[in-house]
């Protein structure tokens, strides 16, 4: 999504992710350390999405999606990287996983 007037990043973060899959930001605890921006052109104009790690608190939180989707998943690191169809969004999975398994 968009940042709104009067939003940082992160709180655009929270907000789409509350819009789009039901999460509030109080259900989530921001993992500190990671922050991954990927830029890539959509119809001619650049962007720019940034990424930050967070854990449901409640494993169990029912997931409500927007009507912009029609599914979700949770998967494997292999499975995720099978499903991702850019090559960063790949590398960027195999770098969360290496950041998350370097922090047990």
């Amino acid at each position: 999504g968009h940042v709104d007037p009067g939003e940082d990043d992160l709180q655009t973060a929270f907000r789409e992710t509350q819009e789009e899959a039901g999460l509030q930001a109080s259900q989530l605890t921001l993992i500190e350390g990671y922050k991954k921006e990927l830029h890539y052109p959509v119809h001619g104009k650049p962007k720019t999405v940034i990424y930050w790690l967070a854990e449901m608190k409640d494993c169990n939180t029912e997931i409500k999606l927007s009507e912009e989707h029609q599914a979700f998943q949770w998967l494997k690191l292999e499975d995720a990287c099978k499903l991702a169809e850019y090559e960063d969004m790949q590398a960027t999975l195999k770098e969360v996983h290496q950041f998350l398994c370097s922090k047990k």
